[in-house]
């Protein structure tokens, strides 16, 4: 009661500065903020909408943006309000990875950080801020729907009854897949580089346990991890399962925050490690990675030697997909006779698994190798070639085209998963709507008059 009338009190303020100070702000040409809505106990401000509307993501919007922002605004305002009651939580490493990785797509779409700065009229560091505190709301939304939809489910029959009537040209339209296997080399490292990493990370180690600097800052400087570097090697909570097993064997050990471990070796690189917290059966760890130079020699060796396999797999002396499983040195393929496998998050949470690739979907697991695939012909072996794979090492690689299957539109007995994902999203894009319209008559909304005429995709705001 004490917030709603502190929050009433705001109201009357912001209404009563900007009646005042209309006449002096058109002088002055200065921006007023305002109330536009209030849903709850939450407030909705004019500011928050232009500053959303300047957001480069939003550039694409459909409608009148003075509309459908405070709409999408007061939205979120629901589900981080069930949020609060169900205490879903994320963390600020979770954010900060996110905020990190759209603040360099954006700097890319606009050609520099400068221009990103004036586009946005703000220096990094203030984008930076203000997209901390939008992302983390939005990640919270995201959590409340996930949980929200977690017991939805659709069973084949519903998937076959949702299908069954649609006209052939109402079905979805099937992209070009193909399906590829690949045998792996990983170019021989000398034992010297190997030592020359290794003393590297000891010398981080010295300087961090006799307090010359901070594990956080040489991670920033140093670590050669994308995803864990800006947040000074800073990793999310995560089970023993969920971690390479050399480093989760020496991470889970750990039970001195001010210590440094000793130098692991992953499929990854080598590491040092330091504990920063544990909580039943998972760790939150910070770690440096730093990876071992690949000289060119031993690429080329490494390609010469690939080149030989494909020149006697051609000849018949044995098959691919034995080359694969005998000499591959890629563990995801080489117990699958070299066939990769596409996994995808699915809607219920869970992981779907197929051979089938889009080709988007290979560039973004490989563009080396979508680029070699692109131009193949069923059956045909590749010469060799260089890529980066998932652990982002250099490897040397020859592929075979196993089968292309050309777009068409989806059917049943061919591509039930596509369509049972349809059916599932779509069945909880309409439990989600309806909780949305419940809420609505249960929650205090007022929008100011000027901001009422709109076409909302949900009628029940103005009551």
């Amino acid at each position: 009661m004490e917030r709603r009338l502190l929050l009433l009190m705001a109201m009357l303020l912001a209404v009563a500065n900007f009646q005042f100070g209309e006449a002096h702000a058109q002088k002055t040409n200065n921006i007023i903020d305002e109330v536009i809505w209030v849903v709850g106990d939450e407030a909705i401000l004019k500011s928050e909408v232009e500053g959303m509307r300047r957001d480069p993501s939003w550039s694409q919007i459909k409608g009148n943006p003075y509309c459908v922002i405070p709409e999408r605004l007061a939205i979120q305002k629901l589900f981080l309000h069930q949020a609060a009651i169900d205490s879903i939580e994320v963390t600020d490493a979770q954010i900060n990875s996110y905020v990190e990785e759209r603040i360099n797509d954006w700097v890319l779409t606009a050609g520099s950080k400068e221009k990103l700065e004036e586009y946005m009229s703000m220096p990094i560091s203030q984008i930076r801020e203000e997209l901390f505190d939008r992302y983390k709301d939005e990640m919270m939304v995201n959590k409340m729907r996930e949980k929200l939809t977690e017991d939805v489910k659709v069973t084949p029959a519903e998937v076959r009854r949702f299908f069954k009537d649609l006209p052939e040209d109402s079905l979805p339209l099937i992209p070009t897949q193909v399906e590829v296997e690949i045998v792996v080399l990983e170019p021989k490292i000398p034992e010297e580089e190997i030592n020359r990493v290794k003393e590297e990370l000891r010398g981080y180690a010295d300087r961090i346990v006799n307090g010359g600097m901070s594990f956080s800052t040489l991670a920033i400087l140093y670590s050669q991890d994308p995803g864990s570097s800006r947040q000074g090697g800073e990793m999310d909570y995560m089970g023993k399962g969920q971690l390479d097993p050399a480093f989760a064997n020496v991470a889970f050990a750990l039970t001195d925050p001010k210590k440094v471990s000793k130098v692991v070796e992953s499929e990854f690189g080598f590491h040092i490690i330091q504990l920063i917290d544990k909580r039943g059966d998972k760790g939150k760890f910070r770690h440096i990675l730093r990876k071992p130079n690949v000289a060119q020699k031993d690429i080329d060796a490494a390609l010469a030697r690939l080149d030989s396999i494909a020149d006697d797999i051609r000849k018949e002396k044995f098959s691919f997909e034995d080359a694969a499983t005998f000499i591959s040195e890629d563990k995801d393929t080489k117990n699958n006779r070299g066939l990769m496998t596409n996994q995808k998050q699915g809607s219920d949470g869970g992981r779907m698994q197929t051979s089938r690739f889009e080709m988007g979907e290979l560039a973004n697991l490989s563009p080396e190798l979508a680029r070699v695939v692109d131009g193949m012909e069923i059956g045909e072996i590749s010469k060799p070639f260089q890529m980066t794979n998932q652990r982002m090492k250099t490897v040397c690689t020859i592929a075979k085209l196993k089968n292309r299957i050309k777009s068409h539109r989806a059917s049943i007995s061919e591509d039930f998963q596509v369509l049972r994902e349809i059916v599932l999203r779509k069945k909880k894009e309409n439990l989600i709507n309806d909780w949305i319209r419940e809420k609505q008559k249960s929650t205090y909304i007022r929008i100011n008059e000027d901001w009422c005429d709109c076409d909302f995709e949900y009628p029940g705001w103005v009551k």
